[in-house]
């Protein structure tokens, strides 16, 4: 009994067996993911701190105007779609570019299954489909962007020091990491930083599932008798979705 257990333990932990019937791959993309996840759940915590912490503005939100001395509503800082210019359509445009991200979670959910399935046809289509979903959500973050730094027709008035000068009634357009028209300049700041952030893992997204989108075009993990690299970069592809439900949950929503 105990050379059968002491051998049993060996052929575990010295890669006879792989523990919890995961690979060393897909536990490392797991730990990987852990700690990401704390990384993202410190920066939202300090989001909503700051946010709560922040004045609010008490008055009926029909009559609310943009002031640095109030954290602005979300709804009224994101109205905006490219191409309806002077439309009020409150979270419509991220509205779709979380769609847009959770459709290419879907793919990315078929593309693994054809992976198992070891079609190489259904793989290979289905991770273009991906890509092509983070190449979109990535220009609609883009043009997100660029509306929020050059801001709205009309300035929000307030007392700001530029270049070390104190300017009273200084007319402020947009927002960056100095100014910020919407409100408090930490909201920019963290705005920038935050969504700057899932932004960036998103883009390493696309680039790797261009790779392996590459590698099963050209028959590589068919020569292998396995596809787990899909499923090893679909576990980074729904954290990077998950965590965008939070981001949109904290910036978009409350």
């Amino acid at each position: 009994m105990a050379t059968t257990a002491t051998m049993s333990k060996r052929s575990l932990w010295g890669g006879g067996a792989e523990p919890f019937k995961a690979s060393y791959g897909k536990l490392m993309m797991w730990f990987f993911l852990l700690s990401d996840a704390f990384t993202f759940s410190g920066l939202l915590i300090t989001y909503a701190f700051l946010r709560w912490s922040a004045p609010q503005y008490e008055g009926d939100p029909s009559t609310f105007t943009f002031s640095t001395e109030y954290w602005p509503i979300p709804e009224k800082v994101f109205e905006a779609f490219p191409g309806l210019h002077g439309m009020e359509l409150p979270l419509v445009f991220v509205g779709l570019m979380t769609f847009i991200l959770i459709l290419s979670s879907v793919t990315m959910v078929l593309a693994v299954e054809a992976g198992q399935r070891m079609d190489k046809k259904a793989v290979v289509k289905w991770m273009l489909w991906t890509v092509i979903g983070g190449i979109a959500f990535l220009s609609c973050q883009a043009l997100e962007w660029s509306h929020f730094i050059s801001g709205t027709d009309t300035a929000t008035i307030s007392d700001v020091v530029v270049n070390g000068i104190w300017k009273e009634n200084y007319e402020i357009f947009g927002a960056n990491l100095t100014f910020n028209q919407y409100g408090p300049p930490a909201f920019a700041a963290l705005f920038f930083f935050i969504t700057g952030f899932h932004g960036f893992h998103v883009f390493s997204g696309v680039v790797l599932n261009v790779i392996i989108f590459f590698n099963a075009a050209t028959g590589l993990y068919e020569k292998r008798g396995h596809y787990e690299m899909v499923e090893k970069v679909g576990l980074y592809w729904h954290f990077v979705d998950l965590v965008w439900v939070f981001v949109f949950t904290f910036f978009y929503l409350i």
